[in-house]
């Protein structure tokens, strides 16, 4: 009895000091990881909130860029990491695209657990100031007068904006070839620069150069227009129709991260994305701030992997 009695305070006295090291969370630095370059939209999606997390969680929340892989090397690094204090601002790319096109180091269902959903972006087609099209049919003639000489740029082999372009080729019959980059910072130099001629890129990597004239754009890959570009046209308004495409963000973290933990971080986040200050930075850069639950989090996320799959077999699209 004596025995079963220290065991059981022994048992007690263990919780008590985890319930008391959750509660404390975060005792130092957090890290969220991105998973492409600075610049594109995905490490403006994580500045965003982390911008504003920092004071809420009492520490400060650092943005670490490991761009590479379609954005799954900040992925791989969030669901090795032992520290308890590592998350990864994850985006479609990793965590329903990649799983299909690549032989992962680690298992995006097992080892990463999606905390909460941040919001969507549309992809927009935009084009260089040196390409003789205005519209999206001119650029549809222009490439069948040419077959193979126009680039379409993307932040990496397996992101949306490849996705997009492999769709857009089979719909509109043209021949176009694939320049992937270590994410869209350095996509849209060339972009602007006249090395590659289009891009399928995310609204919040594209819009401050659409804005400044640097590059135009010519549609946008959702069923409605976007109130941030009221005068582009969605693709199928523009004669493309049944393309549609967006890219979405949520917070993920190690799936060893303690449950409280993942409150914690679920709740402190959702108050972020209510800020007045950041819906107005995120609506800026033309993003949709959708609220969900962690559960419904974790079934859009299983929606998609199965949406993109289908998709990804219906085109044939591999990485070369």
């Amino acid at each position: 009895m004596k025995r079963r009695i220290a065991i059981t305070c022994a048992l007690l006295a263990a919780c008590a000091a985890a319930s008391a090291q959750t509660a404390a969370w975060p005792t130092k630095t957090v890290r969220m990881l991105v998973g492409s370059a600075p610049g594109g939209g995905t490490d403006a999606m994580a500045r965003a909130v982390a911008d504003r997390l920092g004071p809420l969680l009492n520490q400060p929340v650092v943005v670490d860029n490991r761009p590479g892989a379609s954005n799954t090397l900040a992925a791989d690094a969030t669901a090795k990491a032992t520290d308890g204090h590592t998350m990864v601002m994850g985006v479609v790319t990793a965590h329903a695209i990649a799983p299909h096109l690549l032989k992962l180091p680690y298992d995006n269902n097992k080892d990463l657990v999606p905390v909460v959903f941040v919001g969507a972006v549309p992809n927009v087609l935009v084009v260089g100031n040196g390409v003789a099209a205005d519209s999206v049919q001119s650029l549809v003639k222009l490439a069948k007068k040419e077959p193979g000489k126009l680039n379409y740029a993307t932040s990496g082999a397996g992101s949306t904006q490849h996705i997009a372009a492999e769709m857009f080729k089979d719909a509109a019959g043209v021949d176009i070839a694939h320049v992937p980059y270590k994410g869209s910072g350095p996509a849209l130099v060339d972009l602007i620069g006249g090395q590659v001629q289009m891009s399928f890129d995310t609204m919040p990597s594209v819009i401050g150069q659409v804005r400044n004239g640097k590059i135009r754009a010519l549609a946008v890959t959702t069923a409605k227009r976007n109130p941030q570009l009221p005068n582009v046209p969605t693709l199928a308004e523009a004669g493309i129709p049944g393309l549609e495409m967006s890219a979405w963000y949520g917070i993920y973290m190690p799936a060893s991260t303690p449950k409280a933990v993942q409150d914690k971080v679920y709740e402190s986040v959702s108050k972020v994305l209510a800020m007045p200050e950041t819906k107005t930075r995120l609506e800026a850069i033309g993003a949709d701030i959708t609220p969900m639950t962690q559960a419904q989090f974790a079934a859009f996320q299983a929606s998609e992997y199965k949406r993109f799959g289908d998709i990804i077999k219906k085109n044939n699209i591999h990485l070369d």
